[in-house]
């Protein structure tokens, strides 16, 4: 009868233990709460922003020691990143970055994209390129970003830049 007492005992303890456990683990934020919409419109200040020629104003939609990849080269901390769009923007001053599409995919947001200019900037080569691509965004606790690793088709790319005629299918 005493083991039985203390069995229930240890039952109750372990239940009200994992009771709290699960009542705090539900109510911890989690790192991406926006909703569709805030979402939307978080993704299309961020497009305007690489658009707007003001580096630092971009850099602000990332955490401080956020970083952003383009093709696999990392900027990482908030001066790095306004680095890295400062030269986008100074190749391509006329650069347009327009939201197409976005979906959640494993705690990620996945930001597709439309990105138009022409390489006027120094040592430009006076084309214009037209591409699509994608970030895949992990945001911080604080709703910034923490790391957006970003992707186009850099053949693509310097095909355009280089004014070679798209091969035909």
């Amino acid at each position: 009868m005493t083991m039985l007492r203390c069995f229930s005992r240890i039952s109750r303890e372990v239940c009200t233990v994992g009771a709290a456990f699960v009542c705090l683990t539900a109510c911890t934020p989690k790192a991406n709460q926006m909703s569709n919409g805030d979402m939307t419109d978080f993704a299309t200040r961020y497009a305007a922003a690489w658009s707007g020629k003001d580096p630092v104003r971009f850099a602000a939609f990332y955490e401080e020691n956020g970083s952003l990849s383009v093709n696999g080269a990392a900027s990482v901390g908030r001066a790095a990143i306004t680095a890295t769009a400062r030269a986008y923007m100074a190749a391509f001053p006329d650069m347009v970055v327009r939201l197409d599409s976005l979906r959640q995919e494993n705690n990620q947001t996945i930001f597709h994209w439309k990105w138009t200019g022409t390489n006027t900037g120094p040592g430009g080569t006076g084309r214009a390129v037209n591409l699509r691509g994608y970030e895949r965004w992990t945001f911080g606790s604080n709703g910034l970003i923490a790391k957006s690793d970003g992707h186009f088709d850099n053949d693509e790319y310097q095909r355009q830049l280089k004014g070679i005629p798209s091969p035909k299918p």
